[in-house]
Formats: structure tokens, sequence, C-alpha cells
């Protein structure tokens, strides 16, 4: 962007990290990665069930496959929404001594899912993610169950997801999630 066309009332980006908290701590991790401009690319919602189109099952794949990269890293909770992944990972104590970001990981999928998406795509380097995720840490069992159960029954309150650019209400989630 031009300096002379800089606003900082428009043109600012706030911090959603935790002052003073070390993201490559052991600890559970809710992530939410939305597609480049919230467009829907990786499949629908039919009859509140998540279809996945090609890409949607590449951006599953590479997921999953990030085991293969982060040894300390279990994965949990992870779904494919039309616009938007939500996800939870766990790192783990590292027995390597070796430590990593949260913004490692989710710069590794990013990376890996939009290769592939962009070759089946045949549209090297076009944006397939959003610059910048959302995530939460997750601090006690009583979080991580409301969590997971958020994660697992998403398509059924498509509706109202806010990041559906459609959706017709607000999802208690998103209440209860802003409130912590």
């Amino acid at each position: 962007m031009n300096s002379k066309n800089y606003d900082p009332k428009k043109h600012h980006r706030h911090s959603i990290r935790l002052k003073d908290y070390d993201y490559s701590q052991p600890g559970a991790y809710f992530i939410t990665i939305c597609a480049y401009n919230r467009e829907h690319i990786f499949g629908n919602i039919v009859n509140a069930k998540m279809e996945s189109n090609i890409y949607g099952k590449i951006v599953f794949t590479h997921w999953h496959n990030l085991k293969r990269y982060y040894n300390d890293l279990e994965l949990s909770t992870f779904i494919v929404m039309p616009n938007h992944v939500h996800g939870i990972f766990v790192i783990k104590f590292a027995e390597t001594g070796k430590r990593y970001l949260i913004s490692d990981v989710v710069r590794s999928f990013k990376t890996f899912s939009s290769k592939r998406i962009n070759e089946l795509r045949k549209m090297s380097g076009t944006p397939v993610w959003q610059r910048n995720y959302w995530e939460h840490v997750i601090r006690d069992q009583n979080s991580f169950n409301r969590i997971h159960d958020y994660i697992l029954t998403n398509p059924l309150r498509w509706h109202l997801d806010k990041e559906n650019l459609h959706h017709d209400g607000e999802d208690d989630f998103d209440r209860w999630l802003d409130s912590l």
C-alpha cells in the first residue's frame, strides 16, 4: 500500500494474540483459517452436511499431513467448511527440545494446501487463504469439549456462521467465545 493512501482509521491490524503468551508452549489451540475473500472454494453445505469438493479434500488431507512435519503435534477435531476451516491441535512437550510456534504450523498448512490447490487450478501464486488466521488458547477441558462440539456441528449452524456472508443470525458459541 502506498504510504500517502494509508489511513490508520481504516488500515490497521491489531493483534489478536495474548500479550506475553508463549505460543510455542505445550497446549491446545483452536484455529480458524478463512479462504481468500471468504470465497466458497472448498465445497457446499447440503442438507446441513459439508460436501467437500476436490479442493476441500486437499485441505483435509494437508491438515492431517501436518503430523509428518511436526512430531510433537497432536491433531484433534477438524472440519472443512465452504470458505474456512476450524481445527484443534495440541502442541505436546517436545522430547527433541525443538519448539515451534502455532504460526509455523498454520503457515505450513496454508503453504502446502495452497500449492496443491493452485496446481490443480493452474493458477500458481493465486491466494487461497486470507493473510492471517484466528486462534484461541484452550485453557481447560470444558472449553475443549465445547469447541470440539462446535466444530463437529458447524455445518448444522452454517446459517448462523459469521464466516458465511449470508448468515441470518448469531451463534451462541460466538458470544460464549467472545466472553472468555
